[in-house]
């Protein structure tokens, strides 16, 4: 009995803090947070967990506990439609509760490389087995087409469930449905090379390479796991110089933002002159977002530890110009599929994204040279262009 209590008292700490975690960002909760949600005192939380970070750990883990169980008891193997299944149960899990298909999203840079690596085993363990699925229906996928369709199943549940939630009514259910039948028939080798944009050639400065280098060092550590020291270094000055340049780490964090930002608007920029087409606008804008994000880890940095930056005065244009560029996205989707309401429209632009955002953010061993051209038809066959 006592175990048993104890063992609900455990899944209610992480229950609360996989809601705070989700609400504010994890450098932004507290223990103190926690306990005061769960109606219990902080020396509880510690009862049953060493730290915030081994919290957030078992509550990474619980989610993919619900992944395996809901993969397990949807019978994939015996069903009829094995794909239709998967879309049914995905859905299914996903409504019940969003957190098991969004929560490892965002977590990967407050874990510990060993963390990662089992929370990413276990994850595509239940991909493979999801791809086993789609390939039951789809003979003529190869294994690794599969895959991909599978990833992003995940990442379109996971991205359109937490924010259908806060939109106005949709009958959600159906939404989703409806954008993953859409992914299961698409054919990944059908995928047509990406042209790669010219890129404009600018002098390179001490402040670049500053960039440079935090930017990777945050995309592999962590903002939290990165010191100014650990900057200085891999550029060859100390960190002191650092804030020659720079303020402070935020401030850093801040320009890499703004620098990915200013890449995906003057590649906006050349999209809207191409063509009046918001077709033609729009697949411009899939291979430049991809181009960008592949390209270079400022993107996913400034998307993976943006809300680092809550409550700096600077942020605010950052978010501005985020939101600019993704209602882009609506606003041509609209006139392209005029019939679609704009909560819908907003779910399907946010869905396509996610794609390439989460797959950016899986560590992969080596690149597959087809990745980026496989991930922007994946995202303009959901967007139907």
């Amino acid at each position: 009995m006592r175990r048993a209590r104890s063992n609900d008292r455990r899944r209610q700490l992480i229950d609360a803090a996989t809601l705070l975690f989700a609400d504010r960002g994890y450098p932004h909760v507290s223990v103190a947070d926690i306990a005061r949600h769960a109606g219990v005192s902080a020396p509880t939380v510690y009862r049953h967990f060493e730290d915030k970070q081994a919290l957030l750990f078992d509550a990474v883990q619980a989610s993919v506990d619900d992944l395996e169980a809901n993969t397990a008891a949807a019978n994939l193997d015996e069903a009829d439609d094995p794909a239709e299944a998967l879309a049914v149960a995905a859905v299914r899990l996903s409504m019940s509760n969003p957190q098991s298909t969004s929560l490892w999203r965002w977590s990967g840079q407050h874990l510990s490389v060993e963390q990662n690596r089992e929370v990413v085993r276990r994850t595509r363990s239940v991909l493979r087995q999801w791809a086993s699925a789609i390939g039951s229906t789809r003979p003529d996928l190869t294994e690794r087409e599969t895959m991909y369709l599978a990833g992003a199943v995940l990442s379109v549940v996971g991205s359109v469930v937490g924010r259908a939630v806060r939109t106005v009514p949709l009958n959600v259910e159906a939404e989703l449905l409806a954008l993953l039948r859409q992914i299961l028939r698409l054919t990944p080798s059908d995928a047509t090379p990406l042209i790669e944009p010219a890129g404009i050639e600018a002098p390179r400065t001490r402040r670049d390479e500053i960039l440079d280098a935090a930017a990777v060092l945050f995309s592999r550590k962590g903002f939290a796991g990165t010191g100014v020291d650990d900057i200085g270094a891999a550029v060859g000055i100390t960190g002191p110089s650092v804030y020659k340049h720079f303020p402070s780490k935020n401030a850093i964090l801040l320009a890499i933002g703004q620098r990915s930002g200013n890449q995906l608007d003057a590649w906006a920029m050349v999209s809207y002159a191409a063509s009046p087409d918001p077709a033609v606008r729009l697949r411009s804008l899939v291979d430049t977002y991809v181009h960008v994000i592949t390209s270079s880890p400022d993107l996913i940095v400034a998307l993976t530890s943006g809300y680092s930056l809550a409550g700096d005065p600077h942020a605010g244009e950052l978010v501005a110009s985020q939101r600019r560029y993704v209602a882009r996205w609506i606003q041509l989707l609209t006139e392209y599929a005029p019939e679609r309401s704009v909560e819908s429209t907003g779910l399907v632009v946010h869905a396509a994204l996610a794609i390439v955002n989460d797959a950016e953010r899986l560590p992969r061993s080596t690149p597959r040279p087809e990745f980026a051209a496989r991930m922007a038809y994946l995202m303009k066959g959901l967007l139907g262009v």
